[in-house]
């Protein structure tokens, strides 16, 4: 379904409502505006296949331009908001757009993009409109809220790390389905697994640019759900949330139980969370008490995937089955995990290995070597994670193969941030990667190599952390710099990342 189908049944209903305003958006409107944003984007000659940048907060029109974009047949690509001028330009041109939306909460970055963006033709800006955009509101306004003759169904197409760091964008092909028929994918994914249907209310407690929040929110309004989005993630107000909107479902990562759990016995019993059917949380490793304490607060509902912005297969377990497989990510239900050895072969329960599924296929844009590296000849596709199956079928997860970092639920690429610091002129050699955090999982560590001449301080320890934040979104950036005499490589010149890794995590697992 979608929301010309719940406009016609519940027109007043909704479909989205900002949680701190309580502003809400009717399927109606949803419907109208959707279709007003069709119109627009096919006058501008857009085409199924062509590809639309959306670079915008937790906005009540984030999901106007989703509905919008999936009605053409088009690829929405959705953007981080807190990247800078570097970051965000590189991903609008490596996806092709040929439209830009964004907003005046995000101006500043924005209205420096169009000049940056040659494949672009249209800008376009809400609440606002600098030199270089033409104002969405007004744009729309002027189209009919009439269906295109022909919606075929679109894809969004969100960007992931390249093997060097450089993030890229995971692409599937269209499915060839009209957008009345796009609800197969949202039942294998989140209707059956979590019990989704037009009853259900979804808190989204993370930036809507991500994976997970950007998947589950589509998929429960494909379904009929509606949509409360959190502007921002605060423990006590999350709670508040629930309570007032009668939340049946939520969308977590374990760093937000990390904050939750903070709260005093008071502050827990202050709101009333009974409406909760599902906590579902994913996009990073939970530790096994973590996720214990959670379900003696709150009950058996919490709930884990795993899978990636890939799609190929996805993993799921519930509090029950979780409780008599601790530290487990579930058995897949979409698709079939294989633990894979460095020869290729299949290997039995209770060995770590690389993990595969055999489910639907996925390109990474305009990169064929990251492609074909991802997959074995018989079609089966990893995301470069370690782990192993027990009898029972049931995966968990080991270490990644590569040295992405997990900090808060947010993957944070330490090729990009090596990238940078290198320029710097105190910098001979660095080398970044992920270190334990209690809240967030990981956190950003820098060790450098000094140019000769240099001389390690406090001082210069904060000027390189001052200068990476200067290019990088601040998340990126470490917290803290270490200085060794000479990073350990071999002849080659590769770095050997896992024994210096080593120094800082060993004895903390």
């Amino acid at each position: 379904m979608y929301p010309d189908l719940h406009a016609e049944t519940n027109p007043n209903g909704s479909a989205v409502v900002m949680a701190s305003t309580g502003k809400r958006v009717s399927w109606r409107q949803l419907r109208d505006g959707s279709r007003r944003l069709a119109q627009l984007l096919a006058g501008y000659g857009l085409e199924p296949g062509d590809h639309v940048a959306l670079f915008m907060e937790n906005h009540p029109s984030f999901f106007e331009v989703i509905w919008g974009t999936m009605r053409s047949g088009l690829y929405l690509t959705a953007i981080n908001r807190h990247l800078g001028i570097e970051e965000a330009s590189y991903i609008i041109n490596d996806c092709d757009a040929r439209v830009l939306i964004s907003t005046s909460a995000l101006e500043l970055v924005a209205k420096r993009l169009p000049a940056l963006l040659p494949r672009v033709e249209k800008s376009l800006m809400l609440d606002a409109c600098p030199p270089g955009f033409d104002d969405y509101e007004r744009e729309i306004g002027q189209q009919p809220p009439q269906p295109l003759v022909e919606e075929p169904l679109g894809e969004y197409m969100l960007y992931s790390s390249g093997s060097t760091g450089q993030p890229k964008g995971i692409i599937r092909p269209l499915s060839g389905r009209t957008v009345d028929q796009g609800q197969a994918i949202a039942m294998d994914f989140w209707g059956r697994p979590a019990r989704v249907d037009e009853s259900a209310v979804l808190l989204v407690t993370s930036p809507l640019y991500h994976a997970a929040p950007f998947s589950f929110s589509y998929w429960t309004q494909m379904l009929g759900g509606t949509v409360v989005v959190q502007e921002r993630f605060d423990a006590l107000q999350m709670l508040e949330m629930i309570e007032r909107y009668r939340v049946t479902h939520v969308v977590l990562v374990p760093t937000m139980f990390v904050r939750l759990l903070k709260l005093t016995e008071g502050q827990r019993a202050r709101y009333d969370i009974s409406s909760l059917r599902v906590a579902v949380h994913g996009a990073a490793p939970c530790a096994v008490e973590i996720k214990q304490r959670m379900i003696e607060w709150w009950g058996p509902i919490i709930e884990e995937y795993y899978g990636g912005t890939e799609d190929n297969g996805l993993c799921y377990i519930r509090s029950d089955e979780w409780l008599t497989h601790p530290g487990s990510v579930g058995p897949a239900i979409f698709g079939s995990v294989h633990i894979v050895g460095e020869r290729g072969e299949e290997l039995p329960a209770g060995e770590v290995g690389t993990v595969y599924f055999s489910g639907s296929d996925f390109e990474y844009h305009k990169d064929p070597q990251r492609t074909e590296q991802a997959y074995l000849p018989d079609g089966k596709s990893t995301l470069g994670d370690m782990g192993h199956v027990d009898d029972d079928g049931y995966l968990y997860l080991a270490d990644r193969r590569d040295y992405m970092i997990i900090s808060g639920g947010v993957n944070i690429y330490p090729q990009e941030v090596e990238d940078r610091l290198i320029l710097h002129p105190a910098v001979a050699d660095v080398a970044v990667f992920g270190v334990p955090n209690a809240e967030y999982g990981e956190e950003v560590k820098a060790v450098v190599e000094l140019a000769a001449d240099v001389v390690a301080s406090e001082s210069l320890e904060q000027s390189l952390i001052d200068y990476a934040r200067q290019h990088l979104a601040n998340y990126k950036c470490p917290r803290t710099i270490d200085f060794d005499q000479r990073l350990p490589r071999e002849p080659t010149g590769k770095l050997y990342k896992r024994k210096l890794k080593a120094r800082y995590t060993s004895g903390t697992g």
